[in-house]
């Protein structure tokens, strides 16, 4: 956003009911949803794009994948971009780039191109919604940001909830290609209200480096890993293969060494000396590995298998996301008063109970006596797990640490989505590499072999519970004081003895988390932060 700009009223001071504060809304509401429902959109439109340009199994797995390898490497970076070259001008910049991604995608005449588009768009994604975080925490008052971010949340979730059902409708009424192109006007209409009517920030007195080495090498080390589990299933232990592995597992070791060693990480690794931390966190990689498969291979199932309409099988799944988005605040009212371990391990149990339920749909699949029963299960098992985990995690570390927690809680679900992607269909026989036959390969394994991935997902769920078992009984664990603050050195809350006002898991969210865990704040940013003793965001200034 332009200095020059005028904006009604300046960071900080916007108020509940404003005329700034519903363009702020409405805003980043429709960037983060343009973004959330992207992401759950396309696994509807797959077997459409499977069909026109002719790719196998493993095309499919690198447009899901594809996005999600620079969104999870550049997440945790977006926070500290934003308080250095200004929150509204970043969140723009992710706007833009999501936009021209999409119309790449949407134009997209082969494979390549398109999987190109879908890591364009990764970046974007990885700009705009932690962004979208930033502003709210930035620009309204103390008393109205829980509020907003509430708000942010509830709406954002609807996008997510919704997703499936409209990508079957434009997948049926015209063609894939909608998906993308229906993200074009909500961008332009994006970037219209940001830079006319929203107020921008910084924080004048951000130190230290930004972590660029660490973003790289996340992405080498995801991507590197990726390509080999996803080409392993198509073409078996080429040298190819054990090369993109060998990348990818060494990118990883220096990737944790670097972090390690340096003053300011994106990944402060001495949050992990939190012992419920790295159990939720645990858990966090089991549970979305086994959801993000189970929703990928099951629209596709559907569609080439049981014969369902793009429509209706994007409907399938609407239990799992409305119950999710409706349960959200009762599951983590009840974690509160009771604990999260009793939750943390029925969740899961029931979770791998609908797994094991759709293991056993055959190929013609009817939705009432054999989908919706396993699809109900799910969606019961993570709207019990979803809401205590997030709170575990946040009470797991220092106060101040809330928001960087949460963002590696929402990194760590969205990698595993992606792993789970690439390995769990080789793991179960399923397969189909790109070429002639447009993945009839990949479709005759999915047949054969859909039960035995759901039994592995369904084990993987199990572990979840198990992992909740370390939790302590009958409470919300909490942080140690003041004994991990220098192993978390680099989130910027800790600058001048920094604290959060409000409590993070006081007011649990209303919010549907298919595609991951809620982000109660922009991971790395010092938005919305008080220090010393002085009011929240007092090092920020406003352009006006």
């Amino acid at each position: 956003m332009s200095d020059s700009v005028s904006t009604p009223s300046s960071a900080g001071r916007v108020a509940w009911g404003t005329p700034t504060a519903r363009w702020m809304l409405t805003a980043t509401v429709m960037a983060s949803g343009m973004a959330f429902l992207d992401s759950t959109v396309v696994t509807v439109a797959l077997p459409a794009i499977q069909q026109d340009l002719g790719t196998g199994l493993s095309g499919l797995q690198w447009i899901v994948n594809g996005y999600m390898v620079t969104l999870s490497a550049l997440i945790l970076l977006s926070g500290s971009l934003s308080d250095r070259f200004g929150r509204v001008r970043l969140f723009m910049i992710g706007v833009a780039v999501f936009a021209l991604a999409s119309a790449l995608c949407t134009f997209a005449p082969t494979l390549e191109w398109l999987i190109t588009g879908r890591v364009a768009q990764g970046v974007g994604g990885a700009l705009l919604t932690p962004g979208s975080l930033a502003i709210l925490q930035a620009g309204f008052r103390e008393e109205d940001r829980a509020r907003a971010i509430g708000a942010w949340s509830g709406l954002t979730g609807v996008a997510s909830a919704v997703g499936p059902f409209v990508g079957g409708w434009l997948v049926q009424i015209g063609d894939w290609r909608l998906i993308f192109l229906i993200n074009l006007p909500l961008a332009v209409a994006v970037l219209v209200i940001a830079h006319y009517k929203v107020p921008e920030s910084r924080d004048t007195s951000a130190s230290g480096s930004l972590d660029y080495g660490g973003a790289l090498l996340g992405v080498v080390a995801l991507g590197g890993i990726t390509y080999a589990l996803i080409q392993w299933g198509a073409e078996g232990g080429t040298p190819a293969v054990w090369t993109g592995a060998v990348i990818g597992v060494l990118a990883l070791v220096v990737f944790v060494v670097v972090e390690a060693r340096k003053r300011d990480p994106m990944l402060p690794l001495g949050l992990f000396r939190s012992v419920p931390f790295s159990v939720t966190n645990a858990s966090t990689v089991v549970i979305y590995a086994a959801l993000g498969t189970l929703l990928f291979l099951m629209v596709i199932y559907l569609q080439e298998v049981a014969g369902y309409s793009p429509i209706a099988a994007g409907a399938a799944s609407l239990p799992l996301t409305i119950l999710m988005l409706t349960l959200s605040a009762r599951s983590g009212k009840l974690a509160a008063r009771i604990g999260p371990r009793l939750q943390l391990v029925v969740g899961p149990l029931l979770l791998a109970g609908g797994l094991f339920w759709l293991s056993r749909i055959g190929e013609q699949a009817p939705y009432l006596a054999e989908v919706f029963p396993g699809v109900l299960l799910v969606a019961l098992g993570m709207s019990t797990t979803v809401a205590p985990l997030t709170a575990t995690v946040l009470a797991s570390v220092p106060e101040r640490h809330a928001g960087l927690a949460s963002g590696v809680n929402n990194t760590f679900a969205r990698g595993a989505q992606l792993i789970g992607v690439a390995a769990i269909p080789a793991l179960a026989g399923i397969g189909g590499a790109t070429g002639e036959g447009g993945g009839t390969e990949g479709t005759t394994g999915l047949a054969e072999h859909f039960g035995t991935a759901m039994l592995i997902l369904a084990g993987l769920a199990v572990a979840a519970a198990l992992c909740a078992l370390a939790l302590p009984r009958g409470r919300m664990p909490e942080a140690e004081a003041e004994g991990r603050d220098a192993a978390t050195r680099g989130a910027p809350a800790e600058v001048g003895s920094a604290a959060v006002e409000e409590s993070p898991h006081e007011r649990p969210l209303r919010f549907c988390g298919v595609s991951g865990p809620p982000m109660r704040s922009c991971p790395g940013s010092s938005a919305g932060v008080r220090r010393n003793g002085g009011s929240p965001g007092a090092s920020d200034q406003s352009s006006s």
